[in-house]
């Protein structure tokens, strides 16, 4: 064997086959690399659902197969140029009709061994799904080739080389004769960049850490290649999992990096010192530098207490200035640079085609492929200007499904085309602009599945974190995308209610992702990740590749050639954060984007000289994860209208009252009290300030009211001129379509609240934009 590509006459469709123990992957592995194609190991194509069966020693029924075998065909019938060499058992005759459904043209390399020569193979291997007990029942399975099936049958009882020989003089003699030519295969080696786990024959999709988005020099990959050579298997098991600080102190980090190895963290915001010397610990203290991640989708606000909120996504998408966005990455990549991040999880590349969908109806940039596309590239080209990689997230796309993944799985329902044309538009887009690293969400996308998978049946439907066919078939194969692939939050429900976390932890690495974000709890998961590698669901070649994005991003910050003690900047760059000059950015940003969603009665403007006495009423959504007051804002409001000259009575409602210690009070005694007939007597205008929040609570946010029929709901929109002012969600028009002029605000800052009330005044003009989404789809509220 020369290593050099054997000309052949048309694309090669090879399935290796044959029982457990002849030697699938070996022969495979070494056919593919004489002919120049690819190799895929048919394991890896398996559901979880096959591969948990399997690895616990209970044998697969036909229904457990069809749908796999209509996978193997369609992996054939897709192979590029050259051809794909794939190992299958494809024992019975109906099994290979099965894949020649998909791929008629495919020729069956049979590895045929004595019952003996098989028992001392299987007697000798471990960590594969497939326990030696089960040969028997293979044996009788087996269906030999028959004489109108296209194929060969090679002895295994030879030496390894004269097996691979005699399979390539076959492959030959059952290819070349009477079959269109389309060339032959390229021959060649791997690059420096482009290797499988030391042994393998390259994957399919094994990264190129030469090409986008790594780029990296001979160097680098050398240092990656060395890294991983010098690991245990427990260090190289670390690797994959980025954990979430929930404890500052030394001890906890201690723990973490000495026990699990990580290869990333994020950390629970607190105030930008501390958040500092806590990474400057943990990069002192771990032998590979670590992945330290933030979530700046706002600019610095997210990432450490006193951090600038700049914008919202859907903000950054509300006025036709589009570098917004790229202010908003900048302000994100300078102040979490300053803190000793180097990972952002942003932008956020969703569609927000449902309006019911609250998720990411502020973190979206907009309802149409094209303003997401061109806001994403504006806060990547920003926020890259620091020394950050992105993760844009949730592929395959959220904001068809009205419910959010973090208490259910939720659905991307589009069809194969449409989502093309979509969301699949923005993440060719985006891969080609250099993104880095992309999270998926618990999301599921049943037509998708089904346009890779055939067949597949409801139940079978799984999101996308542990799915291989949107993973791998997908977006590595489709979109070309060559960086790191990371899972999102592994406590969320819309990946928990999949199956049991023993066995989707490591499933989510053997669909094709390559980090796994944040323990549950750690020693279990940890020990379910091992486990998973001990039998086989990670194979040698997956958990190589997935540590070689892991380190190629690092590599690619240049981590690798910096002291530990420069990792972490000094504490004078925390100078950055919150600075006037960053201040000054948010304030011109919130003047542009106060936006007028309608004003049908012309109630504006609204001035102390024509309207002294105002009733203010605050809306929230109660208090949230955060535990902040949900209602401090309003002390801002009350201020800024105080200030501008306005009189302001603040509404209270019953619990606010009980709570200052006022007796007797109750809903009923509030309406009576506030829906009088002298409300305009009282009162020159009513103003509703709403900043409902909530994340990962329920499953979509309205407006809750205090109490029933609440006396703050905007019956007097009869009696005095009303505005309605958002801080937050876009939709709330639903809940108060009466209001005839309604505001969205975008955020509850000083400086968004400062500028709606200069505009509801007529001191400046309204410039943000809206989509359609406001009116959710109701007549009612247009009026």
């Amino acid at each position: 064997m020369t290593g050099e590509a054997h000309p052949v006459n048309r694309k090669l469709r090879i399935i290796v086959m044959g029982v457990s123990g002849c030697g699938k992957t070996t022969i495979g592995d070494l056919v593919a690399r004489e002919l120049g194609v690819p190799f895929l190991d048919g394991d890896a194509l398996h559901p979880v659902e096959n591969v948990a069966k399997m690895a616990a020693g209970t044998p697969l029924t036909d229904e457990d197969r069809w749908p796999w075998l209509a996978t193997v065909g369609s992996e054939l019938a897709n192979a590029g140029n050259g051809g794909l060499v794939l190992a299958c058992s494809a024992l019975r005759r109906s099994y290979r009709d099965a894949i020649r459904e998909q791929a008629p043209d495919t020729v069956f390399l049979h590895l045929h061994g004595s019952k003996e020569v098989l028992t001392a193979r299987t007697e000798g291997r471990s960590g594969h799904f497939m326990p030696p007990a089960l040969l028997e029942s293979q044996l009788a399975t087996l269906e030999p080739l028959a004489a109108d099936e296209a194929g060969i049958v090679v002895d295994i009882a030879a030496p390894v080389n004269e097996v691979v020989a005699g399979a390539l003089a076959g492959i030959t003699d059952a290819t070349a004769v009477g079959s269109p030519a389309v060339g032959s295969p390229a021959a060649g080696t791997p690059s420096a960049g482009h290797l499988g786990a030391p042994g393998t024959q390259p994957g399919q999709f094994d990264v190129d850490l030469q090409a986008a988005p790594f780029n990296l020099d001979d160097e680098a990959v050398a240092w990656v290649e060395s890294t991983i050579a010098g690991l245990s298997l427990e260090e190289k098991i670390g690797q994959l999992f980025i954990n979430h600080n929930n404890d500052y102190s030394p001890e906890y980090l201690d723990g973490v990096l000495d026990t699990y190895h990580v290869g990333g963290m994020r950390y629970r915001p607190g105030p930008s010192a501390a958040v500092q010397e806590h990474i400057r610990y943990a990069q002192s203290r771990t032998r590979i530098p670590l992945l330290v991640a933030s979530n700046p989708e706002m600019g610095g606000a997210g990432s450490c207490d006193d951090g600038t909120f700049v914008s919202t996504h859907l903000q950054a998408g509300s006025h036709p200035d589009k570098a917004i966005a790229r202010q908003m990455g900048q302000v994100a990549g300078v102040e979490t640079a300053a803190l000793g991040c180097n990972w952002a999880f942003a932008p956020i590349v969703d569609i927000h085609y449902n309006w019911r969908n609250t998720v990411i109806s502020t973190r979206a940039f907009g309802n149409t492929p094209e303003i997401v596309v061109e806001r994403a590239k504006e806060y990547f080209d920003g926020i890259s200007e620091s020394p950050t990689v992105c993760a844009m997230k949730h592929f395959p796309g959220d904001g068809m499904d009205e419910r959010d993944q973090h208490v259910v799985t939720s659905y991307n329902t589009l069809g194969y085309e449409d989502w093309n044309r979509s969301y699949g538009h923005v993440y060719r887009e985006m891969i080609g602009h250099g993104v880095q690293s992309i999270m998926i969400g618990h999301i599921g996308a049943p037509e998708l599945t089904r346009h890779f998978r055939p067949g597949t049946a409801d139940k079978d439907i799984l999101p996308a974190t542990l799915s291989p066919e949107l993973l791998q078939d997908l977006l590595r194969g489709e979109l070309g995308f060559n960086g790191l692939i990371l899972t999102d939050a592994s406590q969320m429900i819309g990946l928990t209610q999949a199956m049991k976390r023993k066995d989707l932890v490591p499933a989510t690495i053997a669909a094709g992702c390559d980090m796994f974000l944040f323990f549950r709890n750690a020693a279990e998961d940890f020990g379910y990740m091992l486990d998973g590698y001990k039998s086989g669901v990670i194979t040698e070649q997956r958990l190589h590749d997935a540590l070689r994005r892991i380190l190629g991003l690092k590599a690619s910050l240049g981590l690798h050639r910096k002291p530990a003690a420069e990792l972490v900047p000094p504490v004078e760059a925390l100078g950055v954060i919150g600075s006037e000059a960053h201040r000054a950015i948010a304030a011109e940003i919130a003047d542009k984007t106060v936006t007028l969603v309608k004003d049908t009665a012309h109630n504006l403007p609204i001035t102390p000289a024509t309207h002294k006495r105002i009733r203010l009423y605050g809306i929230s959504g109660g208090s949230d994860f955060t535990r902040a007051d949900p209602l401090a804002y309003l002390d801002t409001v009350k201020a800024e209208l105080e200030n501008a000259g306005f009189e302001v009575h603040l509404f209270k409602t019953a619990d606010q009252r009980e709570a200052a210690g006022e007796t007797g009070v109750n809903f009923m005694s509030v309406i009576s009290e506030e829906a009088t007939g002298d409300y305009a007597a009282k009162y020159d205008a009513a103003f509703v300030f709403a900043n409902v929040k909530g994340f990962a609570q329920e499953a979509a946010i309205r407006i809750k009211w205090s109490t029933p029929m609440a006396a703050e709901i905007p019956w007097y929109v009869t009696e005095v001129p009303t505005v309605f002012v958002s801080l937050n969600q876009p939709n709330h028009l639903i809940d108060v379509p009466m209001v005839k002029t309604a505001i969205n605000a975008h955020a509850g800052t000083p400086e968004a609240i400062r500028a709606t009330i200069e505009k509801i005044m007529g001191k400046s003009e309204f410039q943000g934009t809206f989509n359609d989404n406001v009116f959710c789809d109701s007549f009612d509220t247009r009026l």
